[in-house]
């Protein structure tokens, strides 16, 4: 019984997912062939192609709603910040000049991207 729950759950799972890039790719042709072709002169293209585009789409913007993994790195971005700045505030004026220095000793790039000294100025 558990087993064929599992493998009716999984075939509908399997058509939900068809009927979703069924839609969307047809959604996407139907508005591709409407709009382009008279607007910028582009020929009409099939349902394969508007899967195709949704595909590439998908690659190169991320899409298609969630926050994924920048959410994380966000997160953890925040956690380090948080963390460093508690960290520092425990250090004297003096200690925080010289781990400023020793930072910027460090993390050395290109001239243009050095931050000016107040020597400079």
């Amino acid at each position: 019984m558990n087993r064929s729950f599992r493998l009716l759950h999984g075939l509908k799972i399997l058509l939900l997912i068809t009927l979703f890039l069924a839609v969307a790719g047809y959604v996407t042709m139907r508005l591709w062939n409407w709009l382009l072709p008279d607007l910028f002169n582009l020929p009409l293209i099939s349902i394969w192609q508007a899967l195709g585009l949704l595909v590439l789409s998908r690659i190169l913007f991320g899409g298609w709603g969630g926050r994924g993994h920048r959410a994380g790195w966000a997160r953890k971005r925040r956690q380090w910040k948080q963390q460093m700045e508690t960290r520092l505030e425990c250090l004297t004026p003096e200690e925080k000049e010289k781990f400023r220095q020793k930072m910027e000793g460090a993390c050395t790039g290109p001239a243009w991207m050095r931050r000016r000294s107040a020597e400079a100025e």
